[in-house]
């Protein structure tokens, strides 16, 4: 760990600090359909769509109806993107003639991955989509998807801000508004940045280079490395690189301010036409956090409570910290069991293990980027988690099984916070023997209740599929490392999807039938079956009385609330997770510890 290492930490939560209150001033007057300076170009646009797709933007819905008008929403753009996959070979914009994503259950994982905003691929991006299905495929489920996830938390804090009323909003003009004034101009900007960074933008087919010399390469079939009869890999000699390229900006910016995470090429923000610099690693990763910063300045400025706001970033923030300093730790301590080597000596010139990570980024730059892209629902990432030590692999798992609430995802971590903030009044309420109250709303049995369904749902998913996987053939024969590792391997991929995050901790051959599907399934679960709960919550609060606050109510606005908040976080991860993380990262940690390697 250095200093230089530090101060770039500490710059970027400083960053993440000076954008939180223009973000969120700005997304309150865009939802409280106030002035913009957008308005006279925008206003038309929406006022167009409006008219071509028959909606009243003066309608306002139940959580039932607005719940509704999401899953139809959702139900056909996925099935819209599962038949481009499908019809791939027929469509416009294919310089490389890829054929129909095929089979049948990656084009509906991949469905599934970017119409819950998970964005987790199954697949080599470069190798298998067209560009217009990178386009009008991912790169659209990219913007609304968390356009989406934008309007939910939206309709959660008018429910917290609204008194005896039914309706928490309209779901059309929330979805068009978040596309429209939030993210489009701020993405076609940010692409301009990364295009001007060396990150890619043109249609031209793939280019191929000559090599300097010929290279042996160990031969795969079906994502597998083939061997001979004695058990040794089969080489293959390349004489030719191809150059992939493509409309790669575009995708890269909403990839990290819509917090997406599916790469453009298979090594994601690792790749240098995704990546290119260290200027264009730190503009992404501000992005990932940008919108989730500035939704807790949003919470506080609707409902009339800006300290509330602020208590709310702060927690997030000591989450965030104390996440990172772990994984900076892990890292730059490196593994032990190289002490005395060549290894080890270059690795500490490095500034420890730098297994999987790039040069120009270097040991804080990966811990930050693994750190901050789990925090959010982002996925994307610099550097192979499945390098990382024990530990610092374990952070980005334990960011995702906290339901990524700290800064979270475009709009999912300010509702899935929300659900632990009522949580966690709720428990000061028991302490104090009173009915508990946020913001003038008391949280009665209902609410708990449909919090608690929220609270269930994700590790249920999580642990029941890994645990399937972990007993049989088809789950197993997945796994690159035995032992600890290799469950992390697959805990990995099942958080990952429930917590709709994406990325990949790496070593897991997922390309079957099983696990396909089961991470649909697992994904979808981790969207919907969270949302509809939170959504009740959402109108039940809104047709609540205000009370006023008297000497029993426990303030949301200190920092006693700030570090109840935390524990509830950590408390309900815990307990849950605990036993999982034990088997996995943390008993890998104790052998290498003890000398032993899998």
């Amino acid at each position: 760990m250095t200093i230089n290492g530090w101060l770039q930490i500490l710059f970027f939560l400083v960053l993440v600090f000076l954008v939180t209150k223009p973000m969120g001033v700005f997304m309150t007057r865009v939802f409280n359909r106030e002035k913009t300076f957008m308005d006279p170009v925008l206003r038309p646009i929406e006022r167009l769509l409006y008219r071509v797709t028959g909606v009243d933007e003066d309608h306002e819905m139940r959580w039932t109806e607005y719940a509704i008008a999401m899953l139809l929403f959702s139900l056909v753009s996925m099935i819209v993107l599962y038949l481009m996959q499908r019809l791939q070979a027929y469509l416009p914009f294919n310089p490389q003639k890829f054929g129909a994503v095929n089979p049948a259950h990656v084009a509906f994982n991949t469905a599934a991955s970017f119409t819950t905003n998970t964005n987790w691929q199954a697949y080599s991006g470069e190798n298998t989509m067209s560009y217009f299905t990178q386009m009008a495929g991912l790169a659209y489920h990219n913007f609304v998807s968390a356009a989406v996830g934008i309007a939910l938390a939206i309709a959660f804090i008018r429910g917290i801000a609204r008194r005896q009323m039914q309706t928490i909003g309209n779901f059309w003009v929330d979805l068009v508004r978040g596309s429209l004034w939030v993210l489009l101009p701020f993405c076609i900007v940010g692409a301009l940045v990364l295009v001007s960074q060396g990150v890619v933008q043109n249609l031209r087919p793939y280019d191929t280079a000559k090599l300097v010399e010929p290279m042996q390469v160990p031969k795969v079939a079906d994502g597998k490395p083939v061997v001979d009869a004695q058990g040794k890999p089969v080489m293959d000699t390349v004489t030719d690189q191809t150059i992939a390229q493509g409309p790669a900006a575009s995708q890269e910016i909403i990839k990290e301010f819509g917090t997406n995470g599916g790469g453009f090429f298979n090594a994601n923000s690792a790749h240098p036409f995704e990546n290119p610099t260290p200027l264009s690693n730190l503009i992404e990763i501000v992005a990932i956090f940008a919108i989730g910063a500035g939704l807790t300045y949003t919470l506080g400025r609707m409902t009339g409570s800006q300290a509330h706001g602020w208590a709310v970033w702060s927690a997030m923030a000591i989450l965030f910290l104390v996440g990172v300093t772990a994984a900076y730790w892990a890292e730059a301590r490196g593994n032990p069991l190289l002490a005395g080597t060549n290894q080890h000596a270059t690795a500490l010139q490095a500034g420890g293990n730098m297994e999987g990570k790039e040069v120009r980024f270097g040991i804080a730059n990966s811990a930050l980027f693994a750190t901050v892209t789990t925090d959010a629902s982002c996925g994307a990432i610099n550097g192979w988690h499945d390098s990382y030590t024990p530990l610092g692999g374990m952070i980005p798992l334990v960011n995702i099984m906290l339901s990524e609430v700290i800064f979270g995802g475009v709009g999912a971590g300010m509702y899935g916070m929300l659900i632990y903030i009522v949580l966690a009044v709720f428990i000061a309420g028991l302490m104090v023997g009173r009915t508990p109250e946020y913001l003038g709303k008391k949280i009665e049995a209902y609410d708990v209740k449909m919090a608690m369904l929220v609270v269930l749902v994700f590790p249920l998913v999580i642990l029941a599929f890994t645990a399937v996987s972990s007993v049989h053939g088809f789950g197993t024969a997945g796994i690159l490392n035995p032992g600890p590792h290799g469950l992390s391997e697959m805990l990995y991929a099942f958080t990952s999807g429930a917590g709709n995050n994406g990325s990949a901790f790496g070593g897991l051959t997922v390309n079957t039938p099983w696990y396909d599907t089961t991470l649909g399934i697992t994904m979808l679960a981790g969207r919907f079956l969270m949302i509809i709960p939170m959504l009740a919550i959402a109108g039940n609060l809104a047709g609540k009385k205000y009370v006023p606050p008297s000497l029993g109510t426990f303030p949301v606005t200190t920092p006693l609330f700030t570090l109840l908040l935390i524990g509830v976080i950590l408390i309900v991860g815990a307990l849950t997770f605990f036993p999982a993380l034990s088997l996995g990262p943390i008993l890998e940690h104790l052998l290498m510890v003890a000398g032993k390697t899998f």
